[in-house]
């Protein structure tokens, strides 16, 4: 099992729409996947249709320490009112489910501030068998805001997901950002919650010049970041299709499954590599008994 973080800490940079659609290609690839929505304003738990909405959510598993049936929702990618035509015939061959957000009043970051335990309140439910024997993935969404929400979301994480606007005041911002919080974590190590290696995405990019030399300067920019951050090579573009996938609640390689799909499936095998060169349409061939990817059983 593979857990990630989606984090920033900048809000509205696309956290929640990068989480949704590489969870949805994920279980269209036929994994199994678990997203936490650990953010109080809680986007990615109105992201996608429920096919079965648990009485719990992120309270319950925080508080209590475990991760239980009753805080576990099912999610559909075929909502019932979509009206999107050519979706693909098939069905998932994997599952996605989602642990919602279930605390904006502040009632949990207030609980999490009087833990001394609070950086392993999101870690320890998720690393236990329980979760491993059902899910091949586990994606956290954190919350823009620095607190010790995102804290304990970063260090649950093998690995942490970040996107960043092609602009330079965002680049910036990134850089200054992601040091004080590498920084304020690192201490973290001493009993053993260790800060995970960091993946940018240079996100929402136009086929632009100017686009392209700010890709360039972000990429300069982690120079700063003494190699603890990364730069993937796919970059995601600026597309109408994002955003009509979330109006629709699909993903957004149902909507727009040359483009959008090809960008995704190249984020995928970068941040998946046991995934390299399987397609959605492979699995689509594939008994659910047989999976595609029996590396990531």
């Amino acid at each position: 099992m593979i857990t990630y973080a989606v984090v920033s800490t900048k809000g509205g940079v696309g956290k929640t729409t990068l989480t949704a659609n590489f969870a949805a290609i994920l279980a269209d690839l036929g994994l199994r996947v678990l997203m936490v929505d650990a953010d109080l304003q809680p986007s990615l738990s109105r992201y996608y249709e429920y096919s079965l909405r648990a009485p719990k959510g992120l309270s319950h598993m925080i508080m209590s320490g475990a991760v239980s049936d009753d805080c576990i929702s099912k999610l559909s990618l075929r909502p019932a009112h979509c009206t999107v035509p050519r979706l693909p015939s098939g069905t998932p061959q994997g599952q996605l489910d989602i642990i919602a957000s279930d605390g904006p009043d502040g009632t949990l970051q207030q609980w999490l501030g009087a833990r001394i335990d609070r950086g392993a309140r999101i870690k320890t439910p998720l690393h236990n068998p329980w979760v491993a024997d059902r899910y091949d993935i586990v994606l956290i969404d954190t919350q823009g805001a620095v607190g010790h929400l995102q804290d304990a979301a970063v260090l649950a994480a093998d690995i942490l997901i970040s996107p960043v606007c092609p602009d330079i005041l965002s680049a910036r911002e990134f850089t200054s950002g992601t040091l004080e919080l590498l920084e304020r974590l690192e201490p973290s190590a001493n009993v053993g919650l260790a800060v995970p290696p960091m993946k940018a995405v240079i996100y929402r990019t136009e086929n632009t010049v100017d686009s392209r030399a700010l890709s360039s300067v972000i990429r300069e920019q982690f120079v700063q970041l003494r190699g603890r951050v990364s730069v993937l090579e796919t970059q995601v573009p600026s597309a109408v299709a994002y955003k009509k996938a979330a109006t629709n609640q699909i993903p957004v390689h149902w909507m727009d499954p040359v483009r959008a799909g090809d960008t995704m499936h190249r984020l995928c095998w970068e941040l998946a590599p046991m995934l390299q060169g399987v397609r959605t349409s492979d699995v689509e061939q594939t008994s659910p008994a047989e999976p595609a990817v029996e590396a990531a059983e």
